[in-house]
Formats: structure tokens, C-alpha cells, sequence
């Protein structure tokens, strides 16, 4: 549908910001941070052992959709904010993120800067400490490439959108490698961003036939499931075009499973993960880190795909441990921006905010 002759597409479906958060949104972002804990934790064990475990298959079979659907979430609401103007935009799609991107990198920076020093000398900790304001740091390079997103897409709301949308794809379907984080992610992850504020009330049509059907919705998924499986095994999931197919096939899924969970109530952990998405995102690195640390070196869990699990579980509830001792310490700063830092002013938080 289109809306007051501009050329996007706007979310008939979706709540209004008054209204309650949308459920399978939730669900959906916390499979999705779930996921990424998974990923680092998995791989980061592995790496630091020198081998595999039986969680290495689930980091495989979740890579073609892991980030897709996390960027179509990222830009599902946007159509409900894009028409606001430049400052207030600014400071909720640029500075907000900024903020915390800011404080995060110097927080990582202060417990690696020791490890770095006596590898390369101080002087080198302050080059790549400066280095991260170009290139994106460790975990971080997802709220790093988000301000882009949303400044990119405001900038060429008049442009025909299925024209950016087929360029989008394009670069998906380039594999761009420079070695730069922002250009590779920014080639690889547009199209999935674009794709959420462009198509958001197919999204939303989606969840609710999912909702109305829920057996046909699971055959599907089966399906999904078996082919993406069966992709990523012979190595064909990263080939042209079939990367973007299963990104996009990956993200419905998701969007499925997340619609199914909230019609049946179940795994609310997972819902309370996706509300607090960010919070996991920002501090995980912590806990999954120091864990990872302790079970390789007593050898307390002897299975490395256990040990693997076990990360996994501790950097997403250490996470919102962090969290809730910052809360009740007042180092509210940690998780909230501070009003100090705000460009626009500030109003009653709307409910309905992607990746926030």
C-alpha cells in the first residue's frame, strides 16, 4: 500500500505505538539473540579448543537466517517513524545507538586493553581503540551498522523502493569482501533491513495466516528446515542467489515460529530475551567470555559441545544479570541513555521500536 503518494510501503497491520508490544516480534528477536550468543559461544570454544563439538551443526544450520531476520526485524517499524524529522530522527535512529556503541567499545576495550598491550605495546591499544570508530569492534558491528541503515533509507525515501530494493539484493548476491566490516556488512545485510520496512504488512500478513493455520505453518517449516539443512551441508548456502533466497526463507521462518510460540504462549524466556535484546546484545561478551575461560582451563566439562551449551546459557543469563545488578547499583547509564545525551526532546518512549 502506498501512502501520501511517497513511494514506500506502509504497515496497515501493525499496531499503533499506544497500543500493547507485538508478541511474536518479541519471540522473534530473542530466538535471533539467542542465536548470535550460540554463535560466538560455539565458536569461540571451538577456537580456543581446537575442535568441534555437537553444537557446531546448529551454528551451520542457523548461519544463512541468523542475521537476515534480526536486520528484518531491525526494520519492520520503521514506516511508523520515518516520517518524523531530522533531529528527532537522528536522535533516535543515530545518536542512540552511537551511545551505546561508545560506551560498550571502551567498556570491552578496558578488559582486553591488558591481553593487547602485552602483545603489541600500549601505543598500538590506542591505535585500535581509535581504529573502532572506523571499524566496527568485536561484537559490536550490528548497533555500529544499524545508524547506517536508518540513515540511508530515510535519504532515499524518494527514490523508486523496489529500485533500491533490487540493488540491495544485487550487493547481497556480490559477496563483497573489501576486508572492512561497515562496507562487507552494509553489501551483505541492507537488503534484509530494506526488505522489513519495505514489505513490513507482508510480514505482518505473514504472522497472522501462521497464527490461522498452524499445521500448515509447521509443514512448511519442516520444509524450510530440511532444505536449508540440506544447503548449508553441501555447501551451497553462501552461493549467489541462494544466500538471499535462504536469508529471506530463514527470516518467514522465524517470523512463523515466532508467530506459533506466541499463539500458544510457550518458551517465554525467549520473549523476555527478544524485549531485552539489546541488554543481552551490549554485555554477553562478559559472561560468555569468563565462563569460556574457566571450563577450558579446569577441564570441569570434558565435552566440548557441552561446554559450548554451557556458554551459551551463561552469556545470555549473565547478560541480563549485568543488567539487573547496573538497575539496582543506579548504573542505569550502562543500558539507558542518559538525557544528557539526547539531541531531540524527550517524549513517553514509544512500545513498538525495532532492535531497541
Amino acid at each position: 500500500m502506498i501512502a501520501n503518494g511517497t513511494s514506500r510501503l506502509i504497515t496497515p497491520s501493525a499496531p499503533s505505538p499506544a497500543e500493547a508490544r507485538v508478541d511474536w516480534v518479541d519471540y522473534a528477536k530473542g530466538i535471533c539473540i539467542v542465536m548470535v550468543v550460540m554463535m560466538h559461544s560455539v565458536l569461540g570454544v571451538e577456537l580456543a579448543a581446537g575442535q568441534t563439538g555437537f553444537m557446531h551443526p546448529f551454528v551451520a544450520f542457523a548461519k544463512p537466517f541468523r542475521m537476515p531476520d534480526f536486520f528484518l526485524i531491525s526494520g519492520l517499524f520503521l514506516p511508523l517513524v520515518i516520517d518524523r524529522g531530522w533531529r528527532t530522527y537522528l536522535d533516535r535512529k543515530v545518536v542512540h545507538f552511537a551511545y551505546f556503541y561508545v560506551l560498550w567499545v571502551t567498556i570491552q576495550f578496558g578488559f582486553k586493553a591488558p591481553a593487547f598491550a602485552a602483545e603489541s605495546g600500549w601505543p598500538h591499544v590506542g591505535y585500535l581503540y581509535l581504529e573502532s570508530f572506523i571499524e566496527p569492534f568485536g561484537t559490536l558491528w550490528f548497533i555500529y551498522l544499524l545508524p547506517i541503515f536508518f540513515v540511508v533509507t530515510k535519504l532515499t525515501r524518494g527514490l523508486p523502493p523496489l529500485a533500491i530494493w533490487a540493488v540491495a539484493a544485487s550487493l547481497e548476491m556480490a559477496h563483497v569482501a573489501t576486508g572492512w566490516t561497515v562496507i562487507d556488512e552494509f553489501c551483505a545485510r541492507f537488503v534484509y533491513f530494506y526488505s522489513g520496512y519495505l514489505f513490513a504488512d507482508w510480514v505482518f500478513a505473514l504472522s497472522n495466516r501462521a497464527r490461522a493455520h498452524p499445521v500448515l505453518s509447521l509443514a512448511a517449516l519442516m520444509l524450510w528446515a530440511i532444505i536449508d539443512g540440506g544447503l548449508v551441508v553441501l555447501g551451497a548456502s553462501e552461493w549467489p542467489l541462494v544466500s538471499l533466497m535462504l536469508g529471506v526463507a530463514g527470516a518467514c521462518a522465524i517470523v512463523t515460529i515466532a508467530a506459533l510460540l506466541a499463539k500458544m504462549r510457550w518458551l517465554n524466556f525467549l520473549r523476555f530475551c527478544g524485549e531485552h535484546s539489546i541488554v543481552i546484545y551490549l554485555a554477553f561478551f562478559l559472561p560468555m567470555a569468563t565462563t569460556r575461560t574457566v571450563l577450558l582451563k579446569t577441564g570441569l566439562i570434558p565435552d566440548i559441545g557441552a561446554v559450548s551449551l554451557v556458554v551459551t546459557l551463561v552469556g545470555v543469563a549473565g547478560a541480563l544479570l549485568i543488567w539487573r545488578l547496573a538497575l539496582g547499583l543506579r548504573a542505569n547509564f550502562l543500558f539507558e541513555r542518559p538525557e544528557a545525551f539526547w539531541i531531540a526532546p524527550k517524549k513517553a518512549r514509544p512500545v513498538l521500536q525495532a532492535a531497541e
